[in-house]
């Protein structure tokens, strides 16, 4: 899964590696994403215009937002498949800009401590997950716009640490996902990103906490492979 990430590149930086228009005003460098919180998510290839979005998809027909708690991510396989996501496979697709993630390898003893990793691109360059969108209204008449991260199964460095990882894009394959309309060739898109071009690094489990977001997340602990 991916349950935490990164992007703490300043709004320049941010269009300019990954060809973005706009930037909301506000955006400021994150390094510890958590599900429920706002992230950035691109809709549309030609416009290119970051916007904020709850992560955590919450379907049109939920009762309430407490659903996209348990959405936070969904599997390349089923997306089709799955009544919550195979609208928006087919109609909203979005990219979650990122610089990173966090994964946490199980504990080789029953009950002891998973060990976060922060797991990152060589050079550090900025990518973007690949995602689905959808819009939620309340009983109120709030509008909710909403998102998940598409996960597939783990490439040679990754399997070391878990057993999925998020389907992660870079250059024109960002806007085919947005663009192209054939499941055949979107399917083709959500597959493990090349493991040579990856890196891990043990951090801190001062990232266990959401509420901590602070450059020291991302340091490195006793090693790197």
């Amino acid at each position: 899964m991916c349950g935490r990430f990164t992007l703490f590149l300043a709004a320049d930086d941010l269009r300019e590696e990954l060809e973005l228009n706009a930037v909301p005003v506000d955006w400021a460098p994150r390094y510890n994403v958590a599900p429920t919180q706002p992230v950035l998510a691109v809709t549309d290839p030609t416009e290119r215009d970051a916007t904020w979005m709850r992560w955590g998809l919450v379907p049109s027909w939920a009762k309430d937002l407490s659903i996209g708690n348990r959405m936070i991510n969904a599997r390349a396989e089923t997306l089709a498949e799955k009544p919550s996501f195979r609208t928006a496979f087919a109609q909203r697709r979005c990219l979650i800009p990122a610089n990173g993630f966090y994964e946490w390898q199980k504990s080789g003893t029953e009950k002891g401590p998973s060990q976060p990793y922060f797991i990152s691109l060589r050079e550090g360059r900025a990518f973007a997950f690949a995602g689905l969108w959808e819009v939620w209204h309340s009983p109120e008449g709030e509008e909710v716009k909403s998102c998940t991260i598409i996960t597939t199964t783990p490439n040679a460095r990754m399997e070391q640490i878990h057993d999925r990882m998020p389907v992660i894009l870079t250059g024109e394959r960002m806007w085919n996902w947005l663009g192209w309309n054939d499941p055949r060739q979107l399917a083709g898109l959500l597959a493990p990103y090349p493991a040579e071009e990856m890196q891990a690094v043990r951090v801190s489990r001062k990232v266990n906490d959401p509420n901590l977001d602070v450059p020291d997340l991302v340091q490195p602990g006793s090693h790197e492979f």
